[in-house]
């Protein structure tokens, strides 16, 4: 849009079905989004109009809500859907808050997707070739991409909390200073966007898929999450002594309540669940534990004030609107329902069957369709559209014949 018919308040419209765009391109069933495929208002959020710095041309973006004409958000909308929670939340006197951690990996050009991706070629004219986790000079072969990095997050006021050289070749991990989810979820759409817009002035690509390495470790987005009362900004995860609470336990309840359920929305590719087949740092299970990272659920050692939830499940590759929205829904829903979590695990453990999670995308989706909360707290219209959309990408991925079938089960008789 030009930049004089925004200013001037023009409206602009989309078709519904765009919402349930498959990531090849295509579109499930019009049934799911309305037979007629309406438009829908794109109503943009004026706290989130961006001027772009990495942009020779100048050129500006707008994070929009996307609304039917009666002024309601469509249900198709997964940032429609998370600020639904919120309002569910404040509905009761409460205010989540969140922070996200997001991994990355950092490769050459990769034309030829048929080949494995490669960590750049530096400043010193070569390739990382590992153990350079937690280093201070781990990026030094990229500085140059950084630093753009670090100008443009400023630019676009995304304040960023720690980065580091993450556990694989070429990844690396942002924090996001914790405040309002729906900010949180803005900031990591933004943060991400940035990242591959750079990455192409450099001559590189950022990818966010959740393993795109072999025997490597994949990449995460955890999100940590508390919940404080509103006005007075008391965690009540806590109490007057420094206790955990009965909302606390609760809270965690619903989480594992809803884990298996909403699998499919935190790791929603085929590529998800390569990561969580491995699950060194990225464990596919709903237990709880105090400071161990082979729970889906860890608490992390912190004063009382900062008491909170690290759900450990989503991907890097997960629509940071939907998988906030999904697990702060299930954490309401455990305080509404007073549920009571399973006992806390500590060291090595066996995961419970009441506890364990799809291991496929097929069994997840399989999991959100029958669910009776999904469909509670997402509502049917979103549900079925969802299922519908990866339904397709699944098909699309069983529709290959990958190299590796052919090298072991060619020669099979």
């Amino acid at each position: 849009m030009t930049a004089a018919g925004f200013l001037e308040g023009r409206r602009l419209q989309m078709a519904r079905g765009v919402l349930l765009q498959c990531i090849m391109g295509g579109y499930p069933e019009s049934r799911f989004y309305g037979s007629d495929d309406g438009d829908l208002a794109l109503v943009p959020d004026p706290a989130q109009l961006h001027r772009l710095p990495w942009s020779q041309q100048p050129r500006a973006l707008a994070i929009c809500d996307a609304d039917e004409f009666s002024g309601e958000s469509s249900r198709l909308s997964t940032r429609g859907q998370l600020k639904a929670v919120i309002a569910r939340y404040a509905a009761r006197g409460l205010a989540p808050v969140v922070a996200t951690e997001l991994e990355f990996f950092v490769f050459a050009p990769n034309p030829d997707p048929t080949q494995p991706f490669r960590p750049p070629v530096g400043l010193d004219g070569r390739r990382e070739d590992g153990f350079s986790a937690f280093s201070i000079s781990s990026n030094n072969g990229l500085r140059p991409f950084f630093s753009e990095v670090y100008e443009c997050m400023a630019a676009l006021g995304l304040p960023r909390d720690t980065f580091m050289h993450e556990m694989g070749v070429s990844q690396f991990e942002i924090n996001l200073l914790h405040g309002d989810p729906l900010l949180l979820a803005d900031q990591t759409f933004l943060f991400k966007h940035l990242l591959k817009e750079v990455a192409l002035k450099h001559g590189l690509t950022v990818v966010c898929m959740a393993k795109p390495l072999a025997h490597t470790a994949g990449s995460s987005m955890h999100i940590h999450q508390s919940v404080v009362e509103l006005g007075s900004g008391r965690n009540v995860f806590s109490d007057e002594e420094g206790q955990p609470t009965a909302t606390f336990r609760h809270f965690i309840g619903g989480q594992q309540a809803g884990m298996a359920d909403f699998t499919a929305l935190f790791a929603p590719n085929v590529n998800s669940y390569q990561r969580l087949f491995h699950p060194y740092a990225s464990p596919n299970n709903a237990c709880w534990s105090h400071d161990n990272r082979a729970a889906g659920l860890r608490i992390p050692a912190s004063s009382p004030v900062a008491r909170r939830v690290e759900n450990r499940l989503p991907g890097a590759d997960a629509n940071p609107y939907l998988a906030i929205a999904a697990s702060l829904a299930a954490g309401l829903y455990g305080i509404e329902q007073e549920l009571e979590p399973s006992a806390a695990i500590q060291g090595e453990f066996e995961v419970p069957q009441a506890l364990s999670l799809p291991c496929t995308l097929h069994a997840a989706l399989d999991r959100l369709k029958r669910s009776q909360l999904a469909i509670e707290l997402f509502g049917t219209e979103f549900i079925e559209g969802y299922v519908a959309s990866k339904t397709l990408e699944l098909t699309s991925f069983h529709d290959e014949i990958t190299p590796w079938e052919r090298r072991v089960l060619a020669a099979q008789a």
